[in-house]
């Protein structure tokens, strides 16, 4: 059965799949099932996109298919095709709840891990449906039944365009599921300023504008719909909480509780904040730290070889990626920052180097 299924596989991409794995789960997809589709805590542009995709894809393919994201969407994305129909577990836990319960299939999207869904990790590993994950974090987990995972991929979004292609179901993706998808390739390189320096992503891009994708009206609508409130809490990491270490190749910003009640503070309102902060001429390394009511969230971003996924593996029980991760801290902003600071003279030979390096075009 699988020798049958891998000749309808699309060549080109299936070097990025293990075809055993690719078989098992187009397998499983053989026959209409109730299938959820779920991603991260705080979800983001990418893993959205790449769960209204993928959820519009199977329903095309005749399952019954529900999307859980487990707290709010920020208000730029609410925009986008499907983000109607999503469960959020937040507001509707007794309903996902009991999807997840029922699913003979989970879709496990953009997340190595199962607890960094949060509010109900419980119920995810206690669901009996065959764990499906797409992913392409580092070090993923062994929570999930099947597993594609592809760690030198822009995105989860790219990952879902590839499994439709692979599939041979390339020419069913309509304009809605190529924007989905745009928007999580976008988000998730920074509108294709990191994390994208391979051909492939460009011609997973130059596939959904003929599909019908405008990629300038899908900007405006991600980067251009900036609340004035949301405008005035930049100004204000950038001119009142940004610490700026020279000689360490770092730079921070923080904000407490306080700071994001005083600019009436909504999901998302902060991405991409600490991207501004290793802009900075001979910063290799930028952190935003984000008092929650339980923890201190930390977003880490570098550039070139420093890895960001292994100081946040070994100091703030997080991780991502090599140039993007993220972490907690459960110690007052004071002691956190207190603590980083006093982390960074042990990194200072690597961070300078990898400053030093990334101003060069290499050859």
């Amino acid at each position: 059965m699988c020798s049958l299924i891998i000749k309808n596989f699309n060549i080109s991409v299936l070097h990025k799949f293990n075809p055993d794995t690719l078989s098992k789960v187009l397998q499983l997809l053989e026959t209409p099932s109730e299938i959820v589709v779920t991603s991260h805590y705080n979800p983001d542009g990418d893993a959205l996109g790449s769960s209204l995709a993928l959820s519009s894809y199977l329903r095309r393919k005749g399952h019954s298919v529900r999307t859980i994201i487990p707290n709010d969407f920020p208000e730029f994305l609410n925009w986008m095709p499907g983000r109607e129909d999503t469960v959020i577990y937040f507001h509707k836990s007794k309903t996902a709840n009991e999807l997840l319960a029922n699913a003979g299939i989970i879709f496990c999207l953009d997340f190595n891990s199962i607890p960094r869904v949060n509010l109900f990790a419980d119920k995810l590993f206690e669901a009996k449906g065959k764990k499906i994950l797409i992913d392409h974090h580092l070090q993923p987990e062994d929570h999930f039944d099947l597993t594609l995972s592809v760690i030198n991929t822009s995105s989860t979004s790219e990952l879902v365009f590839d499994f439709i292609d692979a599939s041979g179901d390339a020419d069913i993706m309509d304009k809605a599921m190529a924007e989905c998808l745009y928007v999580g390739i976008m988000t998730d390189t920074g509108s294709f300023s990191f994390a994208c320096n391979h051909p492939h992503t460009y011609e997973v891009v130059s596939r959904l504008v003929r599909i019908g994708v405008d990629t300038e009206q899908v900007h405006r609508l991600v980067y251009d719909t900036y609340s004035e409130s949301r405008m005035r809490l930049l100004g204000f990491c950038l001119s009142e909480r940004m610490v700026v270490l020279s000689e360490l190749g770092t730079a921070y910003i923080w904000l407490t509780k306080e700071d994001l009640s005083r600019f009436d503070f909504k999901p998302g309102d902060t991405e991409g904040v600490v991207n501004y902060a290793l802009s900075i001429k001979n910063i290799s390394f930028a952190a935003l730290f984000t008092e929650k009511s339980d923890r201190i969230r930390i977003s880490f971003r570098s550039k070139g070889d420093y890895s960001v996924n292994n100081f946040a593996r070994e100091h703030y029980q997080g991780g991502g990626h090599r140039n993007a991760a993220g972490g907690d801290s459960f110690e007052s902003m004071e002691l956190t920052l207190m603590n980083f600071q006093a982390l960074l003279p042990r990194y200072k030979d690597n961070l300078i180097k990898a400053a030093r390096e990334s101003a060069v075009l290499k050859s």
